[in-house]
This record gives structure tokens, sequence and C-alpha cells, in this order.
């Protein structure tokens, strides 16, 4: 934007960085969207068992293993941009193919449409990788920071849940990207939420409810607007769900990454040409399948598909 580097390019050439970290060109940082569910099975060491299970869960689908995450409370500036929005951008949002799922009014009477955010998921997978395929994840102990949510809940063997005792039958996290109206002075917003299911052990009960809970998540992101005066032109919404199986620890996990590029990420070392390919254009330039025919797929043991919503009224 205008004189300002707004590059971000990292010292690797075959992985990304955090944001902020030595050898980096450029006072840019590039955000990936991911959510993901994991279950490890509970042993005598609660302890353990969550480290066993966050692990899992940062390495199921998009690659995001091995890092030191760091907990930014979560917007992507002026000096930022989203990949597979602003760079390498989803097929669907660049040929505006997306339908808003719903809308919720701003404080201004404006509507916010709310959209899937799978293109953006299936985006943040072709650049990462998965643990079976990688691509250019983050460097190997890198520090990063991440807008997260997580959650964790133990199912019993028994058939009794204790909400109390933090045991649940199922697990769930919902992240939501709202990008400004006006991105030359405020910031897009990220919202991360998770929880546990206590209600019964009916997938498709949960999904019901998740489906139903969006607009609360939307409606939060318009509370946010209002409480500083902020418009949003549209919000980007997906979530992932799990059942946790008895005798098991089940995880949660919302979480976007604020990385710089791996150099041999930008085609002929262009950092700015990236806006103006499409993800599947950047692929081919990469010498990748698509991410979504499964060249970058990993269906491990513990990963649960992240939910694509279906079209509602408001």
């Amino acid at each position: 934007m205008g004189d300002r580097d707004d590059r971000a390019i990292g010292p690797f050439a075959d992985y990304c960085d955090g944001y902020a970290r030595p050898g980096a060109e450029g006072l840019g940082y590039v955000c990936v969207l991911k959510v993901a569910t994991a279950t490890v099975e509970k042993s005598d060491d609660a302890l353990l068992d969550g480290i066993v299970a966050l692990d899992r869960a940062e390495a199921a689908g998009t690659y995001l293993g091995q890092i030191n995450m760091q907990t930014a409370s979560s917007f992507c500036g002026i000096a930022g941009q989203v990949w597979g929005h602003d760079l390498a951008v989803a097929e669907a949002i660049a040929e505006h193919r997306l339908q808003p799922l719903f809308s919720v009014t701003q404080h201004d009477g404006s509507d916010l449409p709310v959209y899937d955010g799978q293109p953006l998921l299936e985006a943040g997978k072709a650049l990462f990788g998965t643990a079976a395929a990688r691509r250019f994840p983050p460097a190997p102990g890198a520090h990063v920071i991440c807008a997260n949510k997580s959650v964790t809940a133990y199912r019993p063997r028994t058939q009794h849940i204790d909400a109390a005792a933090g045991q649940a039958c199922g697990v769930w996290c919902v992240l939501a990207l709202s990008i400004a109206r006006d991105r030359r002075a405020a910031a897009d917003l990220f919202i991360e939420d998770a929880g546990v299911w206590t209600r019964n052990d009916r997938e498709a009960d949960l999904e019901a409810w998740l489906g139903g809970h969006r607009p609360r998540v939307a409606e939060s992101i318009v509370a946010c607007g209002r409480g500083q005066g902020l418009l949003f032109e549209r919000t980007y919404l997906c979530a992932a769900h799990a059942m946790v199986p008895p005798g098991h620890l089940g995880i949660a996990l919302a979480v976007a990454p604020y990385v710089v590029l791996a150099r041999r990420a930008l085609p002929g070392g262009d950092f700015a040409g990236l806006a103006r390919l499409t993800l599947r254009e950047w692929e081919r330039r990469m010498g990748f399948a698509p991410a979504a025919s499964g060249a970058a797929t990993d269906r491990g043991r513990g990963e649960a598909a992240a939910a694509t919503f279906m079209p509602t009224e408001r």
C-alpha cells in the first residue's frame, strides 16, 4: 500500500516462517485459515493426553505441526494479506461464484453477507500441504503467532456424561474471518469459537446445532464492529466437529497462523504477482496437482472433515 513494503518473504527456501522473526523481507504477513479436530485414547495422565491431542490436531489436514504457537487476539491488519482471498485467490472467490449462506444487519443498517469459508481452508492446505504430502509448511520449531481457540473434552466409557467435569460426547470449533469494508484504515477481524457437545451421541444433532449457531457467531462480529465504529464487506465462516469415542479425549482447534512465505512459494520470486494468480494457477506454477484432487489430502486417524455449509434463508 503506497510506499510501504508489504511483502512477506521468509528466510527459508522451502518453509514458511512466523511473522516478525529475523531474516524476513518486507513488513507484511500472510494469514492462513485452518480448522481441525482430533481424538486420542485416554491414559492415566490427562496433561499428556491434552498435549498429544493438540499435536495431532495441528498435524491433521492442513499441516501446522511442530510449531511453537503463540496466541494473538485476532486481527489481520493493514500490512496483512489473506492466503486464498488476496494472494493465490481461490477460484470460487475470484470468479464470484460463492453465494451467501445468510446475512446479518450491521450497525449502519447495511447487510453483512456470510459465505462458506471452505475455499480458504482449501487454499491453506494447498500452501502448507498435509503431514503425508508437505508443501511449504512453517519451519519445524518455528515461533508462529496465531489467532486460535481450542477446546478439549473427555468421553468416559460409561453412558453417563458429567458436563461439570469437562466430559462430552463431541467437540466443535468455528473460525470466521470478516473482511473490513475499508482495509486502508481498518483490520480484518477473526472470530474463533469452540465448545463441547453434551446432549447426546448423535452426530446429526450436533451438526444441526452447529448450523444453527452460525448466526450467533455473525452477530458477535457485528457487535465488535459496533463497538469500534467498523463495517465489514463480507464474512467467511468455517467449522469442524467430531464425536469423541468412549474412552477418548477429543479436541477441536480453530487457528489462523500469521506467516511469511517460503521463497520457493513465489513464482519467479515475485511476491506481488501472487495477487494476480488464482489458487489453481499458483499450484500449476509450482508443479503441484490441485489439493482438492487429493495430492495434498491426509485422512489420517483423528481428522474430521471441515463443515461445508449449505445456503439458508436469512
